[in-house]
């Protein structure tokens, strides 16, 4: 195919910016390096056969509210617009979005209903409801300035001033916002949950607004799932650029970039693999040589022979499940991490399919816990006690498990870098300079060249927002 525009990786990104590219009428080329096109979006038979595992990502809360999924004709769970292919992707939502079960009082409970939520924390109540509940109140236009933070911005005013204020929670570390702004252990244990995906010490600064994100998309789009698997969606994207004229390649892996002919060339890989494949120039590349990497995790998967037999009854109708107790507690264990250390008691991502998709052959359960990058550490075990701690007999459940460490997710998708599943650090500094600082950081210095992974702005989640960025850039009218 004689390319306009070659896409290097199928993951959300690099789909995302090969459909866009395709429907402003180019001829792209998508290159993928695995014998599936997906990257975080893969699934598989990992345990028994006939039972469907997302390799990666399987909560889309993300995707529903992304304005790139959404330029795409992403409206309520369906594409409404765009190629019939897309239409076939359902998000199918759990009863509960997320729960956070406690030792010695009953589960937090995350309903889409903000005041429902607010109703089972108490004295907390007002507060989560001006917190959580406010950010999910702003909708779309607050999301769009979160995803978006370089712009272009389509918003109305109040967004703006809406953006700030969350901004002024946002900045503070998790521990700091959730005792200043809570009185219970509840609603403190459940910040710290959803502030804990950002995979930092929560003692650093903005791990407060991760939380506060993630807890107000459970209110404002729910936190569903592609029934079937992530799978789905990634293939439904590659039928769409194909529909367009479009032409996709798995397993094929560039190496060099001096293998691609192409006008434009969108790459959805790490710096890592950037600077391994092209020769630039010296000051950006000790730029990109200074990008950290963050920990990795270490992700089970289950066959069970029926549900978690969670001590909690309601645990079982959500979707995602966050084990790890209390503030401390969970705060204890991402220190350890963020110091080079395994906690003996981690706090744990845990994933249910089947209360939302029970076409998934069966009874699957995912959960991982964060390590230090690159460890060769099995933490089976501490993920598995951690579990029953709060599902007393869910080791009895078990027909089959399949591990990953960090060396397993890399060798199945290179940008996993030493198991970070979050295309780099998290931080502050990373977050206002990914993976350089620039206005338009998806640019790179080699004409018609840009990136657009995780490790662009505005950073890890199945949105699919660097690609949609990358591909505006690339569609400038060209200067001499």
């Amino acid at each position: 195919m004689d390319a306009d525009a070659i896409v290097v990786g199928s993951g959300p990104n690099g789909l995302v910016a090969a459909v866009t590219l395709a429907r402003a009428g180019r001829k792209v080329l998508l290159l993928e390096a695995a014998e599936r096109f997906g990257g975080g979006l893969r699934s598989g038979e990992l345990t028994l056969p006939g039972r469907v595992h997302d390799f990666g990502a399987t909560v889309m809360a993300m995707a529903l509210a992304s304005p790139a999924f959404r330029r795409l004709g992403l409206e309520g769970g369906e594409f409404r617009k765009g190629g019939e292919s897309l239409r076939g992707v359902e998000f199918v939502h759990p009863a509960v979005p997320a729960a956070h079960p406690l030792d010695d009082r009953p589960a937090v409970l995350v309903h889409r209903d903000p005041r429902r939520t607010a109703e089972a924390l108490g004295r907390d109540a007002g507060a989560w409801l001006a917190t959580a509940g406010a950010a999910a109140r702003a909708g779309f236009p607050l999301v769009e300035l979160l995803l978006e933070p370089l712009g272009p911005w389509h918003v109305p005013p109040r967004a703006f001033a809406q953006a700030a204020r969350f901004g002024l929670a946002g900045a503070l570390p998790a521990t700091t916002f959730a005792r200043r702004a809570f009185r219970t252990v509840e609603a403190r244990a459940l910040i710290a949950g959803m502030a804990a995906h950002a995979m930092l010490d929560l003692r650093s600064p903005i791990t407060a607004g991760y939380g506060l994100m993630l807890a107000s998309l459970a209110h404002l789009v729910g936190w569903p799932l592609v029934r079937g698997g992530s799978q789905v969606l990634a293939d439904a994207l590659v039928a769409e650029l194909r529909a367009l004229g479009g032409e996709a390649v798995a397993g094929h892996r560039v190496r060099r970039l001096a293998e691609l002919s192409a006008p434009t060339v969108v790459l959805d890989v790490t710096p890592r693999q950037l600077i391994a494949m092209a020769d630039l120039p010296a000051g950006y590349r000790r730029r990109l040589e200074r990008f950290r990497y963050g920990p990795g995790v270490f992700k089970v998967d289950w066959a069970l022979d029926g549900p978690v037999p969670w001590r909690e009854p309601a645990v079982a109708g959500a979707g995602t499940v966050h084990l790890g107790g209390t503030l401390e507690e969970i705060a204890l264990s991402e220190a350890e991490t963020a110091a080079g250390r395994h906690s003996p008691r981690p706090y744990v991502l845990l994933v249910q399919p089947y209360a939302a998709d029970p076409t998934r052959g069966g009874h699957t359960l995912w959960a991982y816990c964060h390590v230090p990058n690159g460890s060769a550490v099995d933490m089976t075990d501490a993920i598995e006690t951690q579990i029953e701690r709060f599902a007393p007999g869910f080791r009895d459940r078990v027909l089959a498990r399949h591990t990953m460490g960090p060396a397993d997710l890399e060798a199945a998708n290179p940008n996993l870098v030493g198991g970070d599943i979050g295309g780099g650090l998290a931080s502050l500094t990373q977050f206002l300079r990914r993976p350089v600082w620039s206005p338009a950081p998806w640019r790179t210095p080699l004409p018609g060249v840009f990136l657009c992974s995780a490790s662009t702005p505005p950073g890890a989640g199945a949105h699919g927002m660097g690609g949609w960025q990358a591909a505006r850039l690339a569609l400038r009218p060209r200067t001499p």
